[in-house]
């Protein structure tokens, strides 16, 4: 088993990543005027605090579409390999698909799907 194709992969990526970078401190711009730093977004100068405080729902959500987009992709995987798994990937796939259904079902009764959970207040949050 040799080694020295990967020895000149290594050898290439750092000569190639130290070019960039030698390429870029020679060509890149060197300007110092007094707006070189200050926020700017789409076109538009920024105005108040960039410390915004965000409800945690919306990190839940971000959370649970990670984590069930995650699981169709195996499950998209699985029926992709469907034959070849046979009746065993089979009932694996229907254990995890039963798994996942569990998790929903637990987090829509637990309340973590609610935006506007139900109680005294709920008319003020509509």
């Amino acid at each position: 088993m040799t080694v020295w194709p990967l020895v000149v992969y290594f050898v290439a990526v750092i000569l190639l990543v130290a070019g960039m970078l030698a390429v870029s401190s020679v060509l890149g711009e060197r300007h110092g005027e007094p707006a070189t730093g200050a926020p700017y977004e789409s076109g538009i100068l920024s105005q108040g605090s960039a410390h915004v405080r965000l409800s945690a729902k919306f990190y839940l959500v971000a959370m649970f579409f990670v984590i069930f987009d995650l699981e169709a992709v195996f499950i998209f995987l699985w029926a992709i390999a469907g034959r070849e798994l046979g009746w065993a990937g089979y009932c694996e796939a229907l254990v995890f698909i039963g798994v996942l259904s569990a998790t929903l079902a637990y987090l829509w009764r637990v309340g973590a799907l609610d935006w506007f959970p139900a109680g005294p207040r709920a008319e003020e949050n509509l």
